[in-house]
């Protein structure tokens, strides 16, 4: 049951993660002003590792890319671990 709401977390987060990149595309909206904002922190704690890591092509961000992908790999080692104990 645990392992269940671990894993919903996960999806949340990578929903939020999602949202955020689907709204970079549009250029007028104004990331200082509520929810936006707070939806910029709050993936940004994602995001800001790879960006340190992976710098942009051009004009394209592939941190979103690899954060998706660390996140996707981190709940299901996580998720598997905390179903083995039977939680």
């Amino acid at each position: 049951m645990i392992s269940y709401g671990i894993y919903q977390l996960f999806n949340l987060i990578m929903f939020l993660m999602l949202i955020k990149v689907l709204l970079s595309w549009f250029p007028n909206i104004n990331w200082f002003k509520e929810p936006f904002h707070s939806l910029r922190k709050f993936t940004d704690i994602f995001f800001e590792p790879f960006r340190k890591i992976i710098p942009p092509v051009g004009m394209i961000d592939f941190s979103p890319i690899a954060a998706f992908l660390v996140l996707s790999i981190l709940q299901n080692i996580v998720c598997r671990v905390l179903a083995s104990f039977g939680l």
